[in-house]
């Protein structure tokens, strides 16, 4: 019977991230993209005279125009792809891990944009520079930490990928 579950859990589990793959990244951009942009726009407000167009946020006549790549959808895919591709963790808290990953990763993003925005609107040298140290080390720090982050609160053992072929391969011997 836990061999039943098993299996079942695993196609479902899979069924979902072949689904997300065929759609790309659209999902998380159509989800995240209002949720990125609205709040930076609120916050710079605070500071500055702003204005929103489109996604585009106008400062100083400077335009910060957050594409594709800065709502992040590649690292929401691969913190969904992290969550579903590991056993082992009952619905309930597979969803409170994703929600939560997804939260931390939405406020690191917003944050980061904000500061980003700042630093546009003080020198492009030091916004060129910050936003390749972002682009190229951070944005892949900020989702491992998120995982491991999750792991440890979660008291998650089962290793992505892995535990799942390492199961498969104890029933093939049966």
């Amino acid at each position: 019977m836990k061999n039943k579950n098993f299996i079942w859990d695993l196609l479902v589990r899979y069924v979902i991230l072949i689904i997300v793959a065929f759609s790309g990244l659209s999902i998380f951009y159509l989800i995240f993209s209002p949720l990125t942009i609205y709040p930076v726009y609120l916050l710079l407000g605070v500071f500055y005279s702003v204005a929103l167009e489109g996604s585009s946020i106008i400062i100083k006549d400077i335009s910060i125009d957050l594409i594709g790549p800065c709502i992040a959808g590649s690292a929401y895919s691969l913190l969904l792809i992290l969550n579903l591709a590991t056993s082992d963790i009952k619905i309930k808290k597979r969803i409170k891990v994703l929600l939560m990953s997804f939260s931390l990763l939405l406020l690191l993003n917003i944050v980061r944009i904000f500061i980003l925005s700042i630093l546009a609107t003080k020198s492009m040298f030091y916004f060129n520079l910050v936003h390749m140290l972002f682009w190229y080390i951070l944005s892949i720090v900020f989702v491992v930490a998120i995982w491991f982050f999750m792991v440890n609160k979660f008291k998650i053992k089962k290793i992505p990928f892995y535990s799942d072929l390492k199961t498969l391969y104890k029933l093939a011997r049966k």
